[in-house]
């Protein structure tokens, strides 16, 4: 993995133009921003992001459901519709 600043992104020919995952620094600061992932690269990071999602959202509805299961619906109470 090469590492690179945000200042050499300007740059952007030779930025974009490799086979390899870049790792990008903000170079002032001395940590990591974040990451390049190169073409070649594309469905197996499209797979590993769309698990990562996935698993957020299963998260996020856990929690709603928890949630919701501490707050029961009463008599006169409205319901969301939610089941």
């Amino acid at each position: 993995m090469i590492e690179a600043t945000l200042a050499s992104m300007r740059n952007s020919v030779k930025f974009f133009d490799t086979d390899q995952m870049i790792t990008i620094v903000n170079g002032r600061k001395k940590e990591e921003v974040g990451f390049f992932v190169p073409k070649i690269f594309e469905k197996e990071f499209k797979k590993f992001a769309e698990k990562i999602e996935k698993k957020q959202k299963l998260e996020t509805l856990k929690k709603v459901a928890s949630a919701q299961r501490k707050d029961p619906i009463e008599d006169g109470a409205v319901d969301d519709g939610i089941k």
